[in-house]
């Protein structure tokens, strides 16, 4: 079998049962791995009367066709549920180099079912898969785990998740390689809800090709256009996705202060240039990755990885803060007790505005850089105010009475990007099937840095085509599994070759894309099987009313005019729904029959 290990693992934790079962080969060519298997799986295993925090929600860790082959970035796995979040369908992606472990164990995927009646770890090598007591573990954070099981980068690779996952912290990350994370949603409160504390990995097996010279030369091309662009041979390997701080921040769209504001003051002081003056020791790299994007850091006090541009934004900019080692601090304290530090800092800010308006009572506020380690802390242990912060900034401000100052979409906290000043961002932001997310299709490129071409960041018309060709493309990327950034320099077409060499298996870019918005399309089934609507694909009320300031002032997001177009383009009735035509095109309309 070519790109495929053709073994599906499930393991059963309330029985303690290890099975394994074939891969559906047919399944795998409609979907590839990653994202889209992942979907697919969950479409099949749970419905709207399964609760994301009960046992029978599953948990299921996907490899893709690409996984430990050696292309570039081709490290990655993907995680998918039900979220405790937002209750949408979720997928997390990681990088580093446990998915090229697990792959080479044997598994293209991983079905984790049931709870456990005490902590267990798991301990999976190609010839055996182990369940063990880890109440000696539980407690431990993220570093101490994988420094207990092993952690080995050259052979032996820890997943776990720390604290936040254990309390059942409704935006609570998977940890892997000590400082990657698997983390929008909550996967690792359905980690800890299933009284699983860790997952280890060793393999060594190698991945067939149909086609392996053929192959290796499409990674070769590839490898060139990474060192010819200058973003990813330059700008990311020296500055590090921070890199975007200045820029957002020139244009105005950079959101502050819980969005009440598209630009900060202070954007330098936390910006990848002043990352890389002040604080920076070295580069890392995931496996198979020439970019090296990632930070190694060092404040006066502590060491660790990051923080990346979305983290530097949520504990800086968006709560009003400068101070670049209280940031740095409180991404390594992220890391260590499994938190998604975008939803951890945009819910502390919204806190702050709460405060300040007199709706919540703590001595939260904008600029108050001292009370971030201790509130993020009090998050992870739902220690105090920590307890109602861990249910997420919706549930949170809900609970104030001020649901509209959560910035979330589908109760998932907005990314570090204003819609007032990129609107092809805020209807990919509110059509995105996990809720507000950047990572279902940017439109960065486009509005923003002119790659592949610059287009006009405000205009309203035709943004949707942009939209739905990013959200197609983005589908493939996560279920390949392949990094984003390596699609900043490879197009399309470079990945369809090396999917066709791989696997021997015709996949031209059309029919690879295609596959994106089958994955797409099954994803928004899945939520309206759970009962989301068009009512949900919408933004916070501030983006729609409220002007933007900086470069972007006087703007709001034009978004009902997009999601008409997005919809018609898409092929969906005004309601959000996809018509049979289009299911029958995708061939999803016998999968659903019934359910619309």
């Amino acid at each position: 079998m070519n790109g495929w290990m053709g073994k599906l693992l499930v393991i059963d934790l309330a029985s303690g049962s290890v099975t394994t079962q074939p891969l559906d080969m047919e399944m795998a060519r409609l979907f590839i791995g990653g994202r889209g298997l992942g979907a697919r799986l969950l479409w099949d295993l749970v419905g709207p009367e399964v609760e994301p925090l009960s046992p029978e929600n599953v948990l299921i860790i996907a490899t893709g066709p690409l996984t430990g082959t050696g292309f570039q970035t081709s490290n990655r796995f993907s995680v998918t549920t039900k979220s405790p979040l937002t209750g949408t369908v979720l997928d997390a992606n990681s990088g580093g180099t446990w998915g090229m472990r697990f792959k080479r164990a044997g598994y293209d995927a991983m079905i984790i079912k049931g709870r456990a009646p005490n902590p267990v770890w798991i301990e999976i090598k190609p010839d055996s898969v182990t369940l063990h007591d880890a109440s000696h573990l539980w407690g431990l954070t993220a570093s101490q785990v994988s420094e207990a099981l092993g952690q080995d980068k050259n052979r032996r690779n820890v997943l776990c998740i720390g604290p936040a996952g254990e309390n059942l912290v409704r935006f609570a990350a998977i940890m892997n390689d000590v400082a990657r994370s698997a983390a929008r949603g909550g996967p690792g409160a359905v980690m800890g809800s299933k009284n699983l504390k860790a997952i280890v990995v060793e393999g060594d097996l190698r991945v067939d090709f149909a086609d392996k010279d053929r192959f290796r030369f499409i990674q070769y091309e590839a490898t060139k256009m990474l060192k010819a662009n200058p973003v990813t041979s330059q700008a990311l390997p020296e500055f590090g996705t921070p890199v975007m701080m200045n820029i957002l921040n020139g244009v105005g769209a950079l959101p502050t202060r819980n969005f009440q504001q598209s630009d900060f003051e202070h954007a330098e002081a936390i910006s990848g240039e002043a990352i890389t003056e002040r604080i920076l020791v070295d580069n890392d790299a995931c496996w198979a990755c020439p970019i090296a994007c990632t930070r190694v850091t060092k404040t006066s006090r502590k060491q660790g990885e990051g923080p990346e541009y979305e983290t530097a934004w949520s504990f800086g900019a968006s709560c009003g803060i400068s101070d670049l080692e209280a940031i740095a601090e409180a991404n390594y304290l992220c890391n260590d007790l499994g938190l998604d530090t975008i939803s951890a800092g945009a819910t502390i800010a919204c806190a702050m505005e709460l405060s300040e308006r007199g709706l919540l009572d703590s001595d939260l506020r904008f600029g108050r850089a001292d009370l971030l380690l201790p509130t993020v802390e009090a998050i992870a242990y739902r220690d105090g105010l920590g307890d109602l912060l861990a249910e997420g900034s919706y549930r949170l401000a809900e609970r104030c009475g001020a649901p509209e100052l959560s910035m979330s979409v589908k109760k998932l906290e907005m990314p570090a990007y204003d819609p007032r000043g990129m609107q092809g961002q805020g209807l990919l932001f509110a059509t995105s099937n996990r809720g507000a997310c950047h990572m279902r299709g940017n439109m960065l490129g486009l509005e923003v840095l002119g790659l592949p071409k610059l287009i006009d960041r405000l205009q309203v018309q035709g943004k949707a085509g942009y939209v739905i060709l990013n959200q197609n493309s983005s589908s493939v990327l996560d279920s390949l599994v392949a990094c984003k950034f390596a699609h900043i320099a490879v197009a399309d077409e470079y990945f369809a070759r090396a999917l066709t060499a791989l696997t021997g298996i015709e996949y031209p870019t059309g029919e690879m894309l295609r596959a994106g918005e089958r994955i797409w399309t099954l994803e928004r089934l899945y939520n309206i099987r759970e009962g989301f609507t068009r009512a949900d694909d919408t933004l916070p009320p501030r983006l729609l009313t409220e002007p933007a300031t900086g470069n972007s002032a006087g703007e709001v997001s034009h978004l009902e005019p997009m999601l008409d177009e997005y919809y018609r383009a898409r092929g969906w009735d005004s309601n959000g729904v996809p018509r049979p035509a289009k299911l029958a095109e995708l061939g999803l309309a016998e999968l659903v029959e019934g359910v619309l």
